[in-house]
């Protein structure tokens, strides 16, 4: 842990509730960014961030000093969103009736890419973008997590691991089912390759 942060804590265990904005401004970004990926969208990001920041505060007291700050703030963030993506999969209301069960198959032709996409290439990216949101919505929380601290944050096994509390092998398969529960759900966009 830097001194930056040292001082701070100090500061805030001494009384000064204002040198706990030291700590959000330096990672607020990175947490905002894990919750955002593992709840899939802006407003839940923005909850869970800022509750992981309170529970943060709320317990610093008992944080050990021997860890990063960073890395203890991390998975506070994620078991914060984690928590938050069950609640709302709990909550019914939360889940609006869908519009069509069956995709409709892909017609085999191949579109080249233009500098400037015209509407027909804006419906198909949006199209993708929500079957990309929707596959990563069918994962389990923690598959889904494991998934996005692998291969979008680029974490390594042992610190995902860390992070979730679980055996690096646990950590290792939970990557591995969401990888091939993501290819089986996307092979529709790569034409049905695998």
């Amino acid at each position: 842990m830097n001194k930056a942060e040292a001082d701070a804590i100090e500061q805030i265990l001494a009384g000064n509730r204002d040198a706990y904005r030291v700590l959000m401004d330096r990672h607020f970004s990175a947490v905002h960014r894990i919750a955002f990926r593992i709840t899939g969208n802006q407003a839940d990001a923005e909850e869970a961030a800022q509750e992981a920041f309170l529970r943060a505060y709320n317990k610093l007291p008992g944080f050990r000093r021997d860890a990063s700050f960073s890395t203890w703030i991390t998975r506070i963030a994620m078991n914060t969103a984690i928590n938050l993506v069950e609640r709302r999969n709990r909550d019914l209301s939360q889940h609006g009736p869908r519009i069509a069960d069956n995709p409709s198959a892909p017609d085999q032709t191949v579109q080249m890419a233009d500098v400037y996409p015209g509407p027909e290439r804006q419906l198909l990216d949006r199209e993708a973008a929500t079957l990309r949101a929707e596959a990563l919505a069918a994962l389990t929380p923690m598959e889904r997590t494991a998934f996005t601290l692998r291969h979008m944050e680029d974490l390594p096994i042992a610190e995902i691991a860390a992070a979730l509390n679980v055996p690096a092998n646990s950590a290792k398969q939970a990557v591995f089912r969401a990888v091939g529960k993501l290819r089986r759900s996307l092979a529709p966009l790569a034409g049905g390759l695998q």
